[in-house]
This record gives structure tokens, sequence and C-alpha cells, in this order.
């Protein structure tokens, strides 16, 4: 026992001399760990000045109602938007029109046929006759670029001119 009380005391100085490095470098890390904490705390306080909250829970609470509140709104102007994307489509907006002589050499080129469509093709196509002793307007409806009714051929190169128009 008393050689182990000699060893020990003779190792004593370098046990001590070890300790003591340890201390130091936890006492550095402590150091360095609390910069580290008062410079995140002086950023928290940064961020939550002027919110009005006192903590950040509450704050995050804030922040999720406000982006819930916000996502149903975007889903009401999406659909907002989609509808009037589609009445857009049933909008008459292409345009065609053929002016041409009906009459051949009785008449002049004061005779037309203009087709007015939607996206769809939906619309009209107005054919307007004219000669010396009278003048003739004509409508005939179209459904898809089509029409149940018999077209001229003016009235169908008008119905392409439209559904042609960008």
């Amino acid at each position: 026992m008393s050689e182990l009380n000699e060893l020990i005391m003779e190792q004593l100085h370098w046990f001590v001399v070890g300790m003591i490095v340890i201390i130091l470098t936890l006492w550095v890390t402590v150091i360095a760990q609390g910069a580290k904490v008062r410079k995140m705390r002086r950023a928290y306080d940064a961020m939550m000045s002027g919110s009005g909250v006192e903590d950040l829970e509450t704050l995050l609470l804030n922040l999720k109602i406000q982006m819930d509140a916000i996502e149903e709104e975007q889903g009401n102007h999406r659909s907002h938007l989609d509808t009037i994307s589609q009445t857009l489509k049933g909008v008459k907006s292409k345009t065609g029109i053929v002016r041409y002589n009906a009459f051949g050499e009785r008449g002049n080129d004061l005779s037309f046929s203009i087709a007015i469509l939607s996206e769809r093709g939906d619309g009209l196509v107005l054919t307007g006759l004219y000669n010396r002793e009278n003048s003739f307007v004509y409508a005939k409806p179209l459904k898809n670029g089509e029409s149940q009714h018999s077209l001229s051929p003016e009235e169908k190169e008008a119905i392409h001119l439209a559904l042609q128009e960008g």
C-alpha cells in the first residue's frame, strides 16, 4: 500500500497539471458558448421587438394562422381565375371578314360575310348581300365552327379566317 501511495505522490503533480488543463479548456468552452448564447439572445430580442408578442411560440402560432388565411384566400383567387378563364373562352373575340361581289358583273364588292367566334368556335356568321335594287342580311349560328345551316364558300372562308386569328 505504501508503494501505491508513493506512486500516487510522485505522479500527483502530473495529475494536478492535467486537471488544470482540463479545467482551463472547459472554462474557455463555457466562455465561447456564453458568447454564442448572448449573440443568439440579441438576435432573438431583435426579431421579437415590435412583433407585439412575448414568446416565439405565440409568434409562430400567429404566423401559422396568417399562413392558413393566405392559403385559403389563394384558393379562392385560383377558383375565381378559373371561372374567369372559362368565361373568357366563351367571349366572342375572333373575327374574320370577307368582302365580295355576290352578283357577278351587275354589282360591286359591297357584299360581305363576317364570322364572330369564341375560343371554342361558337358564335355566328353574318352575311350581307348587296345589289342596286335590294340588300339582304343573313345570320347563321355556329357551334364549334360549324353551322346546322348550309354555308356559302365566302362564309366558310370568313369562319376559317376567324379561327386562324391568334
